[in-house]
């Protein structure tokens, strides 16, 4: 089943966001830069260092949000400089939707 599908069934939750989910995020959503592995050790690494700036991140987290029905602090996300971090943040957006 797709991604699209499980989004578009009624009352389907998400119970976490992986690294894996941001992976495919990242790729479809802003590309990759080819110096760049985000197959690699990337959770600590510098959002700037792994080639996605600003616009790019606020594209990430549209796709998020839409995909997994959370809504991002703007303001937060310009803080956010790992991949770990977001998926904190994400993460900690889904709980209350778990605890439904």
């Amino acid at each position: 089943m797709s991604t699209e599908e499980r989004t578009a069934m009624p009352g389907h939750e998400f119970s976490e966001f992986s690294l894996e989910d941001l992976r495919r995020i990242l790729r479809e959503g802003a590309g990759t830069d080819e110096a760049v592995d985000l197959d690699g050790d990337i959770l600590d690494s510098d959002f700037a260092e792994l080639g996605y700036e600003s616009p790019a991140l606020l594209e990430t987290a549209g796709r998020i949000e839409r995909e997994f029905g959370v809504t991002l602090d703007d303001d937060l996300l310009t803080e956010i400089r790992t991949p770990r971090a977001l998926i904190e943040v994400v993460n900690s957006s889904l709980m209350p939707a778990r605890a439904r």
